[in-house]
Order: structure tokens, then sequence, then C-alpha cells
């Protein structure tokens, strides 16, 4: 019998929840290249290209990912233990409270632990809500086309936090102060918990995973094995796997997530900025990382709705894959 091609209403706001919360995912991760530089001038009174701000660059980019990947691997053990609904919310809820906290930190310590617990939130979040969505849509063509096309929206996540992120710089003046402040940087981190409304309104009322209900119930959970994916059988696919992550992944960390902090050192932004008063450079270079990083979020979003369109289109992932390594 040929399945109904139509998602019901349900489905549907199922599929829109995702999307928002994988945007979500991405905004939280591509804000730290746009305040980095201002949060660093503020709160250690380092200089770029100095050994101290290059130091905390570091740590600022580098500790948060580590621990968003250990933990990241606990959220799947958790999301077999509590449901991956219950995860779902628990995330969005930990990650929306630390990206707000994190506005209002005033040291670089506090800083990096609460960045630290806004990639755990977002990890734990990701990993959830692709297992939520995989098993809520068992049919291997609806899955891929739901995964793809949810994770496309990525890319909104990066335009988002680039019009926040302009937004405090233009209008940061207007706001509250903050520490007795009206830095842009402070903004952009609080309007994190903007995006997680929605999620935590309406997340819990969305349906748990009918896989993970029905195996709870049957007591057939078994808690998972990482040893398994080392097997003889499954050894060559983990490892090729898991350097292909690893490149990507330090393709986007090592270079895409630092164009903002390049931009302010190009010579047509020094010409730009040259006889400023330190205010006035400081806002100057900011906006135009921001616009720099628009476009570039702009190319993430074509890329990744692309890349979803011949997921479907092309059986092959090996033909996709290459295909994708020319540009």
């Amino acid at each position: 019998m040929k399945q109904d091609s139509r998602l019901t209403f349900v489905q549907w706001i199922v599929c829109i929840i995702a999307a928002i919360g994988f945007a979500f995912d991405i905004y939280e991760l591509l804000m730290l290249p746009l305040i980095v530089r201002p949060a660093l001038s503020e709160l250690v009174g380092a200089q770029p290209g100095t050994p101290e701000f290059e130091f905390w660059v570091g740590m600022l980019f580098f500790v948060p990912a580590m621990v968003g990947g250990v933990f990241g691997l606990l959220g799947g053990y958790l999301t077999d233990l509590w449901g991956r609904r219950r995860v779902l919310v628990g995330s969005i809820l930990l990650y929306a409270f630390s990206a707000c906290a994190a506005g209002f930190a005033t040291s670089i310590e506090v800083l990096l632990f609460l960045r630290c617990t806004t990639f755990i939130g977002v990890c734990v979040e990701f990993v959830a809500a692709v297992a939520w969505l995989a098993e809520l849509f068992p049919e291997p063509k609806r899955r891929e086309a739901v995964l793809g096309f949810t994770q496309a929206f990525s890319s909104f996540g990066g335009l988002l936090v680039t019009g926040a992120n302009f937004l405090a710089i233009r209008y940061g003046e207007s706001l509250p102060a903050i520490h007795d402040s009206h830095e842009a940087w402070r903004y952009t981190l609080i309007s994190g918990v903007i995006p997680a409304l929605p999620l935590i309104m309406i997340r819990p009322f969305l349906p748990e995973s009918p896989q993970w209900a029905e195996k709870k119930a049957a007591g057939t959970l078994r808690r998972p094995s990482i040893r398994e994916l080392f097997s003889p059988e499954l050894r060559q696919t983990t490892i090729v796997t898991t350097l292909m992550f690893a490149c990507s992944y330090g393709a986007a960390f090592g270079a895409l997530q630092h164009t903002p902090r390049i931009v302010p050192s190009l010579p047509e932004v020094k010409a730009q900025t040259a006889g400023l008063t330190v205010p006035e450079r400081k806002k100057t270079e900011q906006a135009v990382a921001a616009t720099v990083n628009g476009f570039q979020e702009m190319g993430g979003l074509a890329g990744r709705f692309l890349f979803a369109v011949l997921a479907i289109r092309i059986a092959s992932r090996r033909s996709l894959l290459r295909l994708f390594q020319i540009p």
C-alpha cells in the first residue's frame, strides 16, 4: 500500500519546531566569532594580536567545543534513558539560560564557563533532535528529506545572529545599561534566549518518539556501547566517518568562524576607521564584520539547501560527498 506523501498537521509542527531548534543551535555557536573581540577587550583588556588575547580566543573556541562533544555522547545515553522529548526540552532550557547569563559575565572565566554550558545544551539538543526526527519518520526517503531540510535551516541561525549583532551595535545605546555600559556583545549574547521561547512553549506538547516509547514499555532498551562501533564489521565505517566529521568541523572552527575576527585587520577596514575615536572605530569594525558574516551565512544557507535537495535525488552518498568537495 502506497504511503500518503502528505504530512499531517502534527508532523508539520514537528518539522517546523525541529528547524527552529537547529537554527537556534547554530545561532548560539556562531555568536562567539562576532562577540569575542569586544568581549576580550572589556573583560581582559587584551588587544588583538597579543599573546594574552590569542590565548583566550583559543580557550573560548576550543574548550566549549570539546566539552560539548563529550556531553554530546552523554546526551545520546540520556535520550535513551529519559526519552527524546524530555531531553530536548531540558537541553533548550540549559543553553537558553546560559546564553542569557553570559551577557552579564563580569570575568573571562565566567564567560568561558557559560559558553561551555551553552555548548553542552546545543550538542545534547542536536543529538536528541536527530534521533527524535529519525524515529518519528521511519520511512527512509521521508526521513532523509525531513532531516535534510530541517537541518538546512541551520544557516538561518547564522543570519539571525548576524542580524541581532548588527541591531545591538546600532541600537545598543538605547537599551538598558549592563554593568554601566551599552556593549553590543552583551546584548547579542542575551538575544540567544529569544529563539528558545517558542521551543520551550511548544516542544513539551509534541509527541514522544513511538519507537523509544515501545522499547521503553517492552523493557528492551539497552545501554549503548561505544565498543560496538569498533567491532570488525563497523570499524572502518566508524574511523572514516569520524575523520570526515573532524575535517568538516576543523574547516568550520578553524577557518569560517574566524572570518569576523579577520575582517577588522583588512586594509580596507583600517582605512575606513582611520581617524575615528576608539568607540566609533570599534562600532564600525563590528558592523563591517557582521555584514561580511551575513554574506558568508547566505552561502551556507544556499549550500545546505542544495545539499538537502541533492541528497534526495542522488542515490550514491559517495558521489554526493565528492561533489561537495569541489567548492
